[in-house]
């Protein structure tokens, strides 16, 4: 079946991990025995032949680089020039895939149709379609670099990401929008970007609610009935999202899948983590909204984590294909799974871009 992926951290990988993704997963592990920098080394789970092999033909991709204060203990860079810069470097990396046939950038409501045919009859390698997300505000220098990133393509962006921002406060942290996240949100709203809700605190998020009124999502962002932590949305937030027609894609970072996670200590075996939970996110959510309309897959695999910290039935992103048969055995229909694995997020795009 075909899958639509509401978040990949690629560009993060390629330039800060330095992972070649026109590699397999078997080659990029083995260039990566023996460091010990991050904890995912030696662990990936994506490449472009992986994402291939499992029909992951649609994602939104993003550019990430968090500006840090002084007085930050988060890693970050130390201006939002230079953060700014990073989503830059980022985007060259962007066009050089598409360069190499191995990416496309989608923009627009007919570049989107165009590509979903292409996926659906031909019988070459094709290319993988993304669609550019920012993860996080504070390398928008001021208002006017907004515009410079959506003529580049940009087409959804998240406020705010861990830690307090400049334009909003996200997770493990606490405070509201301010002047400045006004004004980011009036500027969101004109151009008709897709404002990500992810990682925004409970002020922040209730007061982006009270002031934005166009199209908002989640996407990757699981639920607090579940594992009851700020990263996640309440029954109530939930709700909200479902209110105004967001679609919400659930992530596999096992510590937001099951409670009582302990970084460095948990595993996937010891926890138990498997697909199933990722089930019954998916379940929660459509029991809250009535249907099966507001609920889609944003995986974030390979964003700061690998094998060591997602669901013991995931080796490489191909392995998304287990879900169908789970969300059947759970009771769904054939309709109500295409809705899961890509459609709810593709007619939210439609709906968006003008169709």
């Amino acid at each position: 079946m075909f899958i639509f992926d509401a978040h990949l951290d690629l560009a993060m990988n390629a330039m800060e991990w330095n992972r070649d993704l026109t590699w397999s997963i078997e080659d990029i592990r083995e260039s990566e025995k023996g460091m010990v920098d991050k904890p995912d080394r030696g662990k990936n789970t994506v490449s472009f032949e992986a994402m291939r092999k499992g029909n992951v033909g649609l994602c939104m991709a993003t550019q990430i680089a968090r500006y840090v204060k002084r007085e930050s203990s988060l890693p970050g860079w130390n201006s939002p020039q230079q953060a700014w810069a990073q989503t830059q470097a980022q985007l060259a990396w962007y066009r050089t895939m598409e360069e190499a046939k191995e990416l496309v950038q989608i923009r627009n409501a007919a570049q989107l149709h165009a590509h979903l045919e292409l996926w659906k009859t031909a019988k070459e390698k094709k290319p993988i379609g993304y669609i550019l997300s920012l993860e996080g505000a504070d390398s928008i220098v001021s208002i006017d670099y907004l515009e410079r990133s959506y003529e580049q393509g940009l087409r959804a962006i998240g406020p705010a990401h861990y830690g307090p921002g400049t334009y909003a406060f996200g997770t493990n942290s606490n405070g509201g929008i301010g002047t400045k996240g006004k004004a980011l949100l009036k500027e969101i709203e004109r151009l008709n970007l897709i404002l990500d809700a992810t990682h925004l605190c409970d002020q922040s998020f209730w007061e982006t609610m009270d002031n934005y009124s166009g199209p908002v999502w989640a996407s990757h962002n699981n639920c607090r009935a579940l594992v009851n932590h700020n990263r996640q949305f309440s029954d109530e937030q939930i709700k909200e999202l479902i209110g105004r027609n967001a679609v919400i894609g659930i992530a596999l970072d096992a510590w937001m899948m099951v409670p009582n996670w302990i970084r460095g200590k948990s595993t996937p075996q010891s926890s138990g983590v498997s697909l199933e939970h990722m089930i019954n996110n998916i379940d929660h959510i459509c029991q809250l909204a009535g249907n099966v309309l507001h609920v889609g897959i944003g995986t974030d695999l390979d964003g700061g984590f690998g094998t060591e910290q997602c669901p013991t039935d995931i080796d490489t992103i191909a392995d998304l294909q287990k879900i169908p048969l789970l969300l059947s055995k759970k009771g769904y229909s054939s309709e109500d799974i295409r809705n899961i694995m890509h459609d709810n997020f593709v007619r939210f795009l439609f709906r968006t871009w003008g169709i």
